[in-house]
């Protein structure tokens, strides 16, 4: 392959690296609201009435978009004449719809009121409220296929402009303003504390769970309108007729998404192999977390009494500090893996992070069976589990945030790379492609996690158990089929001057 310089877009011009990193404020804010949607809204959609196996089937619809909308919006971002440039006018496009859906999911409980749920005030009646789920889904769904359509824009817009920096900076930039966001999400998941700061939010039919999930999102969308604003004025794109167009004669039509998986660079077949068994193993833990935490650890109930409610609210709580920790360490660990990778290779690494997935996945399952046999309710009041298994649960999502930053970074810095080895123009359809091997996995745990814990009637541990058993043979598949991507791929001479 040739040099950094020799792959960078064609017709982009170069910009400084600071700019470079203003230019990815926007997927903070991305990040942000997607913390929030992770931490808080698989547990509260179950305190309007849908049961927990429906609730893994709700998140189908984030790979459903993932899939049709991924690779359609890459596809259109790299043919895109506006003069606005390629990425930018998909992006602002998405973060509005972000923020409108937004407000339907924080005002849902409202909204279900006024279209004829129960008039009975949210703090004695605990029974389903149908409307305002359905009102809830419907957000969310819109929320998902949104969120789809600006990632990966965003995605290729560092791409294109990272120039003589290099894909990885581009990719450790946006894994970093993911970390930022993630942050501060689940920083303002964890307060707990929105219904009193902002007491306005609370409503007859909106206790104080639902006004701290109103009150984090109203700030979400104040902190993606800021962020977004940096990234329209930072990020000056070149326009589609500034940039060498040759690469697009030959894909001038949507089957270009079916035509790229034919003409694959060599080696790129396995880094989607090996990226589609990574998320079938982090699937089940990104979709139940903080649920995990309400359940297993504190054990509560989201449907159950008020005490039952309390404890399982307050482990949501934690959890949403747990991945509060987790982002802290995925924010350091982004900024090291380039050295890593250059003295162990991109290879080793992810393997490394897949078996750290694999370890983890097996504390979750053994830490779950140890607190729930250990506990009594008959013995015990609601929620006064052991503390050590608390800090331990707190650890485990600590160290999680080493293997997710590999997650967030490797896979797509090396699919860029082979895309700028072919002129880089196009990024957007070629993240689209990796998409797929992303958003595949998520469908089957999503129709398959809910009724397989149902199975075994064992709460979350059975998706867990899955998890860890997917995440080892990623291990193996790893070692044995990826290619040995070297340091070419993962190299930023004027990063690694920031360390």
């Amino acid at each position: 392959m040739g040099s950094e310089k020799e792959v960078q877009v064609r017709g982009q011009p170069d910009i400084s690296l600071i700019r470079l990193i203003f230019c990815c404020t926007v997927a903070g804010g991305i990040q942000y609201g997607w913390a929030l949607q992770l931490s808080l809204l698989t547990p509260y959609v179950q305190t309007l009435g849908l049961s927990h196996a429906l609730a893994s089937i709700m998140w189908l619809c984030g790979p459903v978009a993932g899939l049709v909308v991924g690779p359609t919006v890459g596809f259109l971002s790299d043919r895109c004449n506006s003069s606005f440039g390629r990425r930018r006018p998909f992006i602002l496009t998405g973060c509005i719809i972000i923020c409108l859906s937004v407000l339907v999911i924080g005002y849902s409980s409202d909204i279900g009121a006024v279209l004829g749920d129960t008039k009975e005030s949210c703090s004695t009646y605990i029974g389903p409220r149908w409307k305002a789920a359905i009102i809830y889904v419907v957000g969310f769904w819109v929320l998902d296929f949104s969120n789809n359509a600006v990632q990966g824009p965003a995605r290729a817009m560092m791409a294109d402009l990272s120039g003589k920096h290099g894909c990885s900076t581009g990719n450790i930039i946006y894994a970093f303003w993911m970390a930022v966001g993630n942050i501060l999400g689940y920083s303002s998941g964890a307060s707990g504390a929105w219904h009193k700061w902002l007491p306005f939010l609370m409503t007859n039919s909106c206790c104080e769970a639902c006004a701290n999930l109103k009150g984090a999102f109203l700030v979400a969308v104040a902190f993606l309108a800021i962020c977004l604003t940096v990234t329209l004025i930072c990020a000056k794109e070149a326009t589609l007729s500034q940039l060498d167009t040759n690469a697009f004669q030959e894909n001038s039509g949507f089957l270009s998404v079916l035509k790229a998986f034919k003409s694959l660079p060599s080696g790129m077949p396995y880094v989607l192999l090996v990226t589609s068994l990574t998320w079938l193993a982090w699937f089940p833990f990104i979709l139940y977390n903080t649920d995990w935490m309400g359940r297993e650890i504190y054990h509560g109930s989201p449907s159950g009494t008020k005490e039952e409610i309390g404890a399982y609210t307050r482990g949501v709580q934690q959890g949403a500090f747990g991945l509060l920790l987790n982002s802290i360490i995925l924010g350091i660990s982004s900024m090291l893996l380039e050295p890593m990778c250059r003295k162990f290779t991109s290879r080793v690494v992810w393997v490394i992070g897949n078996f750290t997935l694999f370890l983890a996945m097996v504390a979750v399952t053994a830490l779950s069976v140890i607190s729930t046999n250990g506990y009594n309710s008959k013995l015990r009041s609601v929620g006064n589990g052991d503390e050590g298994i608390k800090i331990g649960a707190l650890a485990i999502f600590t160290i999680l945030g080493f293997p997710q930053a590999i997650l967030y970074s490797i896979p797509f810095a090396c699919a860029a790379q082979l895309a700028a080895d072919e002129g880089g123009t196009q990024q957007g359809l070629v993240t689209g492609v990796l998409n797929i091997s992303i958003v595949v996995p998520q469908v089957i745990i999503a129709l398959s996690a809910g009724p397989w814990d149902a199975l075994f009637d064992k709460g979350n541990i059975p998706a867990f158990a899955l998890a860890g058993a997917l995440a080892i043979i990623g291990v193996f598949v790893g070692l044995a089929k990826l290619p040995r991507i070297s340091n070419k791929y993962l190299r930023s001479d004027s990063f690694e001057s920031m360390h």
